[in-house]
């Protein structure tokens, strides 16, 4: 029988434990530094990145614009502006923002070399004023949509920029929207075939005593009823799909007459379009209906359904073939729209080359949504545009 001396000596008379080590050493390599692999691009270390200004700070941008510079690789917050001092120095200390401006001495940000750009994230009443005084600053200027309230504005806008030598985008974050961007890339590669038909529905049920959606019941404000706020989303995501423009327009107002919600902006609109080369699309907005945004897309060989199609955190869509039930369409999560809008528009600035959705976008839309508008104040009637 082996005594403990002898259960732990090896053959040769080595002891195990030592042979267990010397084995170990030979199979395990040692540590090393490995040189940076090319090709690849990196973030932007911090003080690189541009600066930005938030310039408003509601639910919107506390909840879905700020987390977006966090995951940012190109683009950092710099300043907050902000109607209400405590709320914006609050949210600089949480953040490490080093400084905030309030509306009464916006003007100097022009001389805040920390501040290459400003995001927009006003009610649209006071978008043009805004993204004007910053742009006459020096800034490069994002907007949220829509981009303003008549084509006036937007004009004046676009002039400002050109005037300024700084790039002007609109934040329709769904083109840089992971499932948004890859329904495009079918549509453009003919996976559809040719497009026949496109639906684009985008609204909710309006609160009024609800903060955030308050203001949107307050033309002033607002610009505009549900087809600025929110049906723009379904007119925009159409337009990204279809690649072309509209030859006419019609709408019909579709919201109750006797809503008091509705003093003095539209409840809902039901508008069509048609392009030249045989495309038709159609939709709807409404601050009336259960909330959704859904948009379909007809070729001759296949379609695309996408429901939601505009969400923050969850769109999806299926690929339809015939009759059969539809398969996913896969993307990356729909989150990452917030930082890749924030950085696509640092890289825009940064060489000022035109962003992805430039002002002359924004423009465009708001030109078809008054002449839909024209259009429902007739009952209907075609207008060209």
């Amino acid at each position: 029988m082996m005594d403990r001396r002898q259960l732990l000596m090896g053959a040769g008379g080595l002891p195990l434990v030592a042979s267990a080590a010397a084995a170990t050493a030979q199979t395990t390599g040692k540590a090393a530094g490995q040189p940076l692999p090319s090709g690849v691009d990196l973030p932007e270390p911090p003080k690189k990145r541009l600066g930005w200004a938030v310039v408003g700070l509601g639910s919107y941008a506390i909840n879905q614009v700020i987390p977006g510079f966090l995951q940012a690789e190109e683009s950092r917050m710099t300043a907050f502006v902000s109607g209400n001092p405590t709320k914006a120095k609050d949210l600089a200390d949480r953040y490490g923002v080093a400084k905030t401006y309030g509306y009464d001495d916006f003007d100097k940000i022009a001389a805040d070399k920390d501040i290459d750009c400003v995001y927009i994230v006003l009610p649209v009443g006071l978008h043009a004023e805004y993204t004007i005084r910053a742009l006459k600053a020096g800034k490069h200027v994002l907007c949220e949509k829509p981009m303003a309230s008549t084509v006036e504005e937007c004009e004046a806008m676009v002039a400002a920029a050109k005037a300024a030598n700084r790039q002007l985008g609109v934040a329709y974050r769904v083109h840089f929207e992971p499932l948004n961007t890859e329904v495009k890339r079918r549509c453009k590669q003919g996976e559809l075939g040719d497009l026949r038909y496109i639906t684009g529905d985008a609204g909710f049920n309006a609160d009024p005593q609800y903060p955030p959606m308050k203001w949107r019941l307050d033309k002033p404000l607002a610009g505009g009823g549900s087809m600025y706020d929110i049906g723009i989303y379904a007119l925009n995501g159409t337009l990204m799909m279809a690649d072309q423009m509209p030859d006419t327009v019609s709408a019909v107002y579709a919201y109750p007459k006797d809503d008091p919600r509705f003093k003095t902006v539209e409840g809902g609109l039901n508008w069509r379009m048609t392009f030249p080369s045989g495309l038709s699309a159609q939709g709807s907005s409404s601050y009336c209906y259960a909330g959704g945004s859904r948009i379909k897309v007809f070729g001759a060989s296949a379609a695309i359904n996408m429901d939601p199609a505009s969400d923050y955190y969850d769109n999806r869509a299926n690929l339809h073939r015939g009759w059969d039930p539809g398969t996913p369409v896969r993307a990356a999560p729909p989150y990452t729209q917030f930082a890749a809008q924030v950085d696509g528009f640092s890289q825009a600035a940064r060489s000022n080359t035109p962003h992805r959705t430039p002002g002359e976008m924004g423009l465009r839309d708001i030109r078809l949504i008054q002449a839909m508008y024209r259009s429902a104040d007739q009952g209907g009637v075609v207008v060209k545009v």
